[in-house]
Order: C-alpha cells, then structure tokens, then sequence
C-alpha cells in the first residue's frame, strides 16, 4: 500500500515551461487526501520557491529542497545538512580557477548568492529556482555556511567540470544532474538520503513509496521506493536504474500515474 509519493520537480512534475496542470492538480490531491497519501517534492530548488509554485497548497507539501539538502513542512526545517564555510569556499575558488565561464550559485540559509556581474539572463536562470537571492562582488563576503552550491553551464560543460573537482569527491557529495547543471552539497547528502530521513520521521518504508525522476541526482531516490519510475524523458541510466517508465514531463506523467496506481488501492488506516 503506497502511503509517501516522491517527486522530482524539473523535468519531471514540472512541465518543459517550468510550471504544472493545476487543474489536474486539483483532483491529485483530493485523491491523495482520501488515501491518505503524503506527497513530497525532491527538488534543487530552494525551498521557498516551492511554495511560491504551489502558493496555498505548499502548507501540506513535504518540501526536500535546496538539492534535498533541507526537509521543510508547514513553514518549519525538521531537517538541514550543512557544508562548512571553509569548505565550501574552498570548492568556490578551484571553481573560479577552471571557469568564468559558468554561473555559480552559492546557497546559504538566508538565500542564493550570485555575483553581481551575471548577465540578467543568467539572473533570470537563477530566479526560477530560488526565490531569495542577493549579489556579491566576491562570494568571500559570505560567512555563514552553504547550504549547497550550484553551477548552471549554458555550454553544457558540467559533466567535465565535475571530473576537475575530484579533490572534493570525500568531503562532498557533487553530482551533474545534466550537463547544464551540478550540485554540490555536504559529503553523503543526497535525494536518497534525505528521503530517507523523511521515512524515518513519516514511519513509512520504501515498500510503501512511490518515486519519480529524470536526472542522473534522483538514481539514488530511485532506491528508496518499490515504486519507482522514470519519466520518458529521463536519461537513460535512470531509466535502467528504476523499475517503471512513464509518461514524459510534458504529458502530466507523474500526476496521471499518481490516479492510476492511487485509484486501485484502499484507504489508508
């Protein structure tokens, strides 16, 4: 009986213009509440975003945000996973010295963090993910610690850029969603071991989850549910790693799945 559905959000809930059927919505979770199914959103979106996105509905959302570094619900953090300030502009230097090339997004509790020199395309970019952001003239007047760092590369470099930050493979966890993107966040903390935080505190296994992604950072989401699909299209080591395919991104996959699993089973006591 599934009682936790997981979700990805770009590329995956959220259509190719970054937004969502709401009306479709409407009836997905009028249905999740009668099965009493808790829906969550596994996401590098800053989490403040996510409840710009769902406005009203964002109260009963479990929200992994920030790159699932975050567990917010009802407007509290029950769970954060910080990288230290040394480090973290440790990684920020060796990324200056590869590449000016690429947009860094450096994430703090108080918001992201981008220099004041991105051309407002860029910013753009950035603000369709995070809604708190500030600019620097150097990311060395940051002092708090990072809750992760981001890099957007519109030459599609990322999956080389990773290879060239292996100092850091053993004190952080980096991974090239795509080639346009890379998260960087504390060592061990990702979308797999978040969820599994919010397991423990739900008291609900991977039997009785549901999960849904299309980038290489949800192959270890795919591990914390029986249920677990990758949409159409996903990369391919996804869709080998999870044990359905649906629908794509633009047909509504994850809702519409959602009905037809959700709809065959009973009310969860």
């Amino acid at each position: 009986m599934i009682k936790l559905v997981l979700t990805d959000m770009d590329g995956t809930f959220l259509n190719n213009s970054g937004d969502f059927n709401r009306e479709l919505y409407k009836d997905v979770k009028k249905l999740m509440n009668e099965k009493g199914v808790i829906l969550a959103l596994v996401t590098g979106k800053q989490c403040e975003r996510v409840e710009e996105l769902f406005g009203e509905d964002a109260k009963d959302l479990w929200i992994l945000g920030d790159s699932a570094t975050r567990i917010k619900h009802n407007g509290e953090f029950v769970y954060e996973s910080l990288l230290s300030n040394q480090l973290g502009l440790e990684i920020i230097e060796l990324l200056e010295e590869i590449s000016l090339g690429y947009t860094i997004i450096a994430c703090t509790r108080s918001g992201a963090v981008i220099k004041d020199t991105l051309s407002a395309e860029e910013a753009a970019i950035v603000r369709r993910s995070y809604a708190q952001v500030r600019q620097v003239s150097d990311f060395n007047e940051i002092t708090e610690d990072f809750v992760k760092i981001t890099i957007h590369d519109s030459a599609l470099g990322c999956l080389e850029t990773r290879d060239k930050l292996s100092r850091f493979f053993e004190s952080a966890y980096i991974v090239a969603s795509e080639a346009a993107w890379i998260d960087i966040a504390n060592a061990n903390v990702h979308k797999g071991t978040t969820v599994e935080q919010l397991q423990r505190i739900l008291k609900v296994t991977p039997a009785e989850t549901m999960a849904f992604g299309d980038g290489y950072n949800d192959l270890e989401l795919m591990t914390r549910a029986d249920y677990s699909f990758a949409v159409r299209n996903a990369v391919q080591e996804l869709k080998d790693g999870a044990n359905f395919v649906t629908r794509s991104n633009e047909e509504d996959a994850v809702m519409k799945t959602i009905i037809q699993l959700l709809s065959l089973q009973e009310n969860n006591q």
